[in-house]
């Protein structure tokens, strides 16, 4: 490094680390001094020998010397308040007036427009993306100098295809769509139809054999899919006609068994220890029916069973397919709170009391179908709708919209729908000459020809039809004739049902809850 100047030969070696100044350095050896740099004087404007030049070296000289005792800039930090310290701060607000003057105008920044669903359309036309992931099939565009024209081209001798039934949808349609010959689709059709209606997203692979004239539909070569979890089909051509081919899949058909704890959602947590949502949703109706979810606690557990299928040669992607609810039940405290089974032809689900025949049928005055107040009682009463006094042939409970309506006892549903002022309406035969109706519902969990055991949730609460508000319009006939429901008692009885059965349900429901559990 070089010190150029005056002085330069009088500065002695510093040292490169930081010294306070007028300290030497940390280093003991002292730098070896710089010799100065022969300084090349350049020629300028005032150094020339024409008159103007002259004028104008004379009259900077004469600013120079004007302003050799002055400073440009002025420390604000001394002499405040005094002549000095108001020129220097005129002279900042100089130099800060430009810059103000050249201030940017702030506009919002406007962006680019969305494009449109025209632009997009057409975007994803000129896009190189399979059909597949949503790619479209493209447009056609004017050809250039640079394409060649033929007059034709040598077809595929045979063209594999993967189809996937739709909504809607009819396997003799789209196999035309897919370019095959009527004859052959309606063939298939009827080949086929033994196997049932294939299911809306069925996969199907599907080989189309070579055209025997330009301009006709190609023939079926070969198609297979899956009509059921366990089978596979292929349907191949035979000399003139076509022939199916079954291909049984091995499967691991042993129940599923889930339990978990219920949290804040009970179908959340049924679904996040793997069962399918129909199976939550007929987990939650088998429920429904012998307990409300009310009482249910978060801390409980849950406990299901579903039949269940899983594909042993991997064909499915390790992906099983649940069946039809096996068993339903709740457990506190490690002790079960409801045990619920899938019992019989007709398919409901039973306690193990109350298939026992041991359910209490109490010979009180008949227990309240809802939860709620009684608010209008059986008799003549003004209608608060229609205006005139007429017989009220039941009782009104006001209730909570949506608050489950109970069975008051074992009947048959009669009648499960729209029944005029009394909106969605259910009938319930007992035996004996005694029928229970129930009306206002907001929606119905019984159908017509449905057997329902005492407590069994048969609809919810709402104000269909002439109602002012969500209550139950609950009454009871007679010999088809009303009468006031809270007159009648109804004598306990049980049916004897054979201990073989008893014995047999007791022991499907232990084998059941022997199967290996998964989840939480």
């Amino acid at each position: 490094m070089a010190f150029v100047g005056p002085d330069s030969l009088a500065v002695e070696g510093r040292s490169f680390g930081r010294a306070r100044p007028g300290q030497p350095g940390l280093r003991r050896m002292a730098l070896p001094r710089a010799e100065p740099e022969p300084v090349v004087p350049t020629k300028g404007l005032r150094d020339g020998h024409h008159p103007l030049a002259k004028r104008w070296d004379g009259w900077c000289r004469r600013v120079e010397a004007r302003l050799a005792g002055r400073t440009p800039t002025i420390d604000l930090r001394q002499d405040f308040a005094s002549r000095r310290w108001f020129a220097g701060l005129a002279l900042l607000g100089a130099y800060i007036a430009p810059a103000l003057l050249c201030w940017p105008t702030l506009a919002p920044f406007e962006a680019a427009s969305l494009p449109g669903d025209g632009e997009i359309a057409e975007l994803r036309a000129q896009a190189i993306r399979p059909l597949a992931a949503g790619g479209a099939t493209g447009r056609h565009f004017a050809a250039s100098d640079l394409v060649a024209r033929i007059d034709s081209v040598p077809e595929r001798a045979t063209i594999a295809l993967t189809a996937v039934l739709g909504e809607n949808d009819d396997l003799g349609h789209m196999l035309q769509r897919l370019g095959l010959a009527a004859r052959d689709a309606d063939a298939v059709k009827a080949i086929a139809a033994p196997l049932g209606a294939p299911a809306a997203g069925t996969r199907f692979a599907v080989t189309l054999g070579p055209r025997a004239a330009v301009g006709e539909p190609r023939p079926l070569a070969a198609l297979s899919y899956r009509p059921a979890y366990d089978l596979n089909v292929t349907i191949t051509r035979s000399g003139s006609g076509l022939t199916l081919t079954r291909q049984p899949i091995p499967v691991d058909a042993t129940p599923l068994h889930l339990v978990g704890a219920v949290g804040s959602s009970l179908y959340r947590a049924a679904r996040g220890a793997g069962a399918e949502p129909d199976t939550v949703q007929a987990y939650l109706q088998a429920i429904d029916q012998y307990l409300p979810f009310e009482e249910i606690a978060p801390t409980d557990r849950f406990e299901l069973v579903v039949a269940h299928k899983q594909a042993l040669d991997g064909s499915a992607g390790n992906v099983g397919q649940d069946g039809e609810l096996l068993y339903a039940g709740i457990v506190r405290d490690g002790k079960p709170l409801l045990q619920v089974m899938r019992w019989g032809n007709d398919g409901n689900f039973y306690t193990p009391e109350a298939l026992a025949g041991q359910a209490d049928q109490g010979n009180s005055l008949l227990a309240a179908p809802v939860a709620g107040n009684i608010t209008s009682y059986f008799g003549m009463r003004r209608h608060p709708i229609l205006g005139y006094v007429r017989l009220h042939a039941g009782i009104d409970i006001a209730a909570a919209w949506g608050s489950p309506i109970y069975a008051v006892t074992d009947g048959v549903v009669s009648y499960a729908g729209w029944h005029g002022g009394h909106g969605n309406y259910v009938r319930l035969v007992h035996g004996g000459g005694i029928e229970t109706g129930y009306g206002h519902m907001s929606r119905f969990a019984v159908g017509v020809g449905t057997h329902v055991a005492r407590g069994q949730v048969i609809g919810y609460v709402g104000a269909t039809g002439l109602a002012t508000g969500p209550h139950l319009h609950y009454e009871l006939f007679r010999g088809g004739q009303p009468v006031d429901p809270l007159s009648i008692r109804f004598v306990p009885h049980h049916v004897q049902v054979d201990p073989h059965e008893v014995a047999a349900f007791r022991a499907r429901m232990t084998q059941l809850l022997a199967l290996p559990r998964r989840g939480g």
